[in-house]
């Protein structure tokens, strides 16, 4: 009787298993990849390995739901994005890839023989041909689905070949061996190869390891070295404008997507406006979920004309996506799609995959040649001025709020023949603005999009617009600053001291793109990012 229980009991729990098995979602990320990091769900019984020095180690499953691993899985994914690699679920792709460019990725409740920590890996074990797998601890890390998607990362990132990114301070003393990275909200930024638990966008960095702040550790370079024996995808469309891919109007709209492979990468469409009318265009990086959870790509979308001038630069600076809201007449137009840095995130891995949904609308179209909003604090109060430069009559002007960038309600509605408005806002917060004029052709007309920081009571400077058209920068400081402007590479343009009241920045030499200005005093930093045209 009790060897009967102890064979049915056995039974019972091989039948588990292999539902388990069978429940977990076969995926790939890029089937056509020779190399492959399988990510093992369902438990895996670990023998003969450098792990083994105890014995077998009989690995659990993870613990999650198929939601869950589903989850997990598009966001490693999303991390590895770039490279000529698949990310997969499906064993079968695994084993059929060649010994020296696979790695099993165990997620798996079974701790107890190491110890407590997230994950571990050997260094460079991507290539010894032996399967040694690493770890990642499910049950450690609370089963919670973006800390087991951060770990799974980080130590399929160590099999590659690479070490932590590390912080250390201005003395070159080390602060902590991981990087926890520096923000909040969309844009918050951290190394994949730090510790990115804690904020939205986690990328991969150049920056020191633990081996000392001037021992610079280039995660792209190191994972596509030949030493891995892959590199970066196929770029999937045109740098330029010959090059460009036509899309075309159905219904419309147009959709299209692509993938932003390295930090020079710059995708082209191109496109047709049939008659005259609105033009809307939404850039999404992919994400899981609301507020681009999990986006590895901060995107900067330039529209240009048919002469290939520039129309217009779209990068908000508290999101990763980049809406588009503009009129155009009937001709060709040039969309270029790019990956850029913000005020936490260098430019250096701003890569991965996007979509573009594009929308017309007929209709016909005045002339207007400049709708532009500046402002900054003024004290406690935010100041906003704007131009409007255009054929037709104003009939109508509403500034528009918003507190997330992408929602935005009236504020207060100007006098047809009025150009400023100060107020002082109710709640200590970032604000983002723009103008929405009618005309009396019964048009309208957006404005650019401005930020205003309001840190606290403390007033600071503040750019007087954050796309610079002219020769000049305008900066309204409230007393003596020292600012550093720099390109998107980290590269010094321009340094010096502000005074108080308005300050003008020769930016005669600066050539077109986005740039990060800092500003510092009395312990206190602040930084804008600005787009010169």
């Amino acid at each position: 009787m009790t060897t009967s229980i102890r064979t049915l009991i056995t039974l019972l729990s091989i039948a588990a298993a292999m539902m388990v098995k069978a429940q977990v979602p076969l995926l790939s990320s890029h089937p056509s990849a020779t190399a492959v990091m399988f990510l093992d769900f369902d438990g895996h019984n670990v023998a003969g390995t450098s792990w083994n020095y105890n014995g077998p180690i009989a690995c659990g499953a993870s613990g999650l739901d198929n939601s869950q691993i589903i989850e997990v899985f598009n966001r490693v994914s999303e991390d590895y994005r770039p490279f000529n690699i698949n990310i997969t679920t499906d064993s079968t792709k695994f084993l059929a890839a060649p010994v020296n460019q696979r790695m099993r990725v165990i997620l798996t409740v079974t701790s107890s023989w190491y110890g407590a920590a997230g994950g571990v890996a050997f260094v460079g074990s991507f290539t010894w041909g032996d399967d040694n797998p690493c770890f990642v601890f499910s049950a450690l890390l609370n089963y919670n689905v973006k800390n087991i998607s951060e770990a799974a990362s980080h130590e399929a990132g160590h099999t590659l070949g690479l070490y932590h990114q590390s912080s250390y301070d201005a003395n070159c003393n080390k602060l902590t061996d991981y990087n926890p990275g520096t923000g909040s909200g969309e844009i918050g930024w951290a190394p994949i190869m730090g510790v990115g638990y804690y904020r939205n966008m986690t990328l991969w960095n150049n920056g020191p390891n633990p081996y000392g702040c001037s021992s610079f550790q280039s995660d792209l370079d190191v994972i596509t070295s030949g030493v891995n024996g892959f590199g970066y995808r196929t770029d999937d469309h045109g740098n330029n404008f010959a090059s460009a891919t036509a899309t075309s109007f159905s219904n419309n709209e147009f959709t299209t997507s692509g993938i932003i492979e390295r930090n020079t990468d710059a995708d082209i469409f191109k496109f047709n406006m049939l008659s005259a009318g609105r033009f809307q265009l939404d850039a999404i990086p992919y994400n899981v979920g609301t507020g681009n959870t999990g986006s590895d790509l901060d995107l900067q979308v330039t529209l240009y004309n048919n002469s290939q001038t520039v129309l217009n630069i779209y990068n908000p600076g508290t999101l990763l996506s980049s809406l588009v809201d503009t009129t155009l007449n009937p001709g060709t137009y040039y969309i270029k799609v790019e990956g850029k840095g913000n005020q936490y995130a260098p430019n250096y891995a701003s890569l991965g995959s996007y979509s573009l949904l594009g929308r017309s609308t007929p209709g016909s179209v005045l002339t207007v040649r400049k709708i532009e909003l500046r402002g900054y604090m003024n004290s406690d109060s935010h100041e906003l001025n704007w131009i409007i430069d255009a054929d037709e009559q104003v009939t109508k002007q509403v500034l528009e709020i918003s507190a997330d960038g992408r929602t935005f309600q009236p504020l207060t509605e100007r006098a047809n023949d009025q150009r400023s408005y100060i107020y002082r806002p109710n709640n200590i917060t970032t604000s983002q603005y723009r103008l929405n004029v009618t005309f009396d052709n019964g048009r309208e007309y957006y404005s650019n999009v401005i930020t205003i920081h309001q840190n606290g009571a403390a007033p600071r400077p503040q750019l007087n617009g954050t796309l610079i058209r002219s020769a000049t920068i305008a900066i309204n400081s409230p007393g003596i600053y020292d600012f550093l402007i720099l390109d998107m590479n980290g590269r010094i343009v321009s340094k010096g001291k502000l005074r108080n009241g308005i300050n003008t920045l020769d930016a005669g030499k600066m050539i077109s793109g986005m740039y990060m200005i800092r500003f510092t005093a009395d312990r206190q930093q602040w930084t804008d990012k600005f787009v010169r045209q």
